[in-house]
């Protein structure tokens, strides 16, 4: 069974097509990311398509190869990779990220990135808990107003990243966050949008695990409410195919009404709703909220509002 030891990064130094690698910023499951110099000297993010049991470094330490029995399913992953630089190469957004340039080297496939400096919210999340300062609400209404202001950009390119989560929250050194990993990124909205992108339990919704509803803007909604409950709960809620089952999720207004404002906690839980009909039904709504206006104010024109199940 191949693990991240059959994956070392690049060597420092190596020049990819004009680009010089310098150190490893991280490495997951199905990507390594380096801090990297263009031609001119200035700082990039370059993301190598690498997926641990798919794909192996050969010895020569630069080209990537694989098994027979595993092309297809390289071939179809990178497929969504360079199908990831695309979509980002379109979106110019300061709360999105961005990529300058996507091409093939070395047997797979890179992503070329604007560097930011900073870390995870995540990472300043945990931060915070481990000295014992709670996360404050202005902060969390800060990097959210902007997220959503990201968010909204990408739905109206149709669409839907499919995979929010503080992990792909990258807040600045300024405090501006910043959208990542858009892996999981699917085109088009409602029923006819795949299901089978992959998700992360406790901030997917249940339209990606199988309930039968259509994906939409909705869908990335749930992952925020979910977001936001991590951060106040410093772990992710019950995932929602769990839910389904037997919902056990303690609603945030009872969890820490003490804590926050009402407005923020109804909006967490409007948020986690499991019917997609429930939840707000564009990004808008939830601008509305955050930025200190009703909770009912929705814009109706934004994405059709899907049906109730049954109807």
């Amino acid at each position: 069974m191949q693990n991240r030891d059959d994956n070392p990064p690049l060597p420092q130094g190596f020049q990819l097509d004009g680009y010089r690698i310098g150190r490893q910023i991280s490495q997951g499951g199905f990507s390594i990311v380096y801090l990297a110099d263009d031609s001119e000297g200035k700082p990039v993010a370059i993301k190598e398509y690498l997926p641990i049991g798919l794909a192996r470094r050969a010895t020569d330490g630069q080209a990537v190869t694989v098994d027979a029995e595993h092309q297809a399913s390289f071939n179809t992953g990178m497929k969504w990779f360079f199908e990831e630089g695309r979509i980002l190469a379109g979106i110019d957004h300061p709360n999105v990220v961005h990529v300058k340039n996507f091409f093939r080297a070395n047997g797979t496939a890179y992503l070329v990135m604007r560097y930011e400096r900073g870390s995870t919210l995540k990472e300043h999340v945990r931060h915070l808990t481990e000295n014992g300062t709670p996360v404050g609400e202005e902060f969390l209404r800060n990097v959210f107003a902007r997220l959503l202001s990201g968010l909204r950009e990408v739905h109206m390119h149709k669409l839907l990243h499919l995979d929010i989560k503080p992990a792909n929250i990258y807040v600045r050194s300024d405090g501006h966050p910043v959208l990542l990993d858009f892996g999981a990124t699917r085109q088009g909205l409602g029923p006819g949008a795949g299901t089978n992108a992959v998700f992360t339990p406790g901030f997917a919704a249940p339209e990606q695990q199988g309930s039968g509803e259509p994906l939409g803007p909705w869908t990335d909604i749930y992952s925020v409410g979910a977001s936001l409950y991590d951060c106040l709960a410093g772990s992710a809620p019950q995932p929602a195919d769990l839910r389904l089952i037997k919902d056990e999720l303690e609603p945030a207004q009872r969890r820490w009404g003490k804590r926050y404002s009402l407005q923020l906690l109804e909006l967490i839980d409007w948020c986690l709703k499991l019917p997609v009909a429930q939840r707000p039904q564009s990004v808008f709504a939830l601008q509305k909220v955050l930025s200190g206006e009703q909770l009912d104010l929705v814009d109706p024109s934004w994405f059709e509002r899907p049906p109730e199940k049954g109807q």
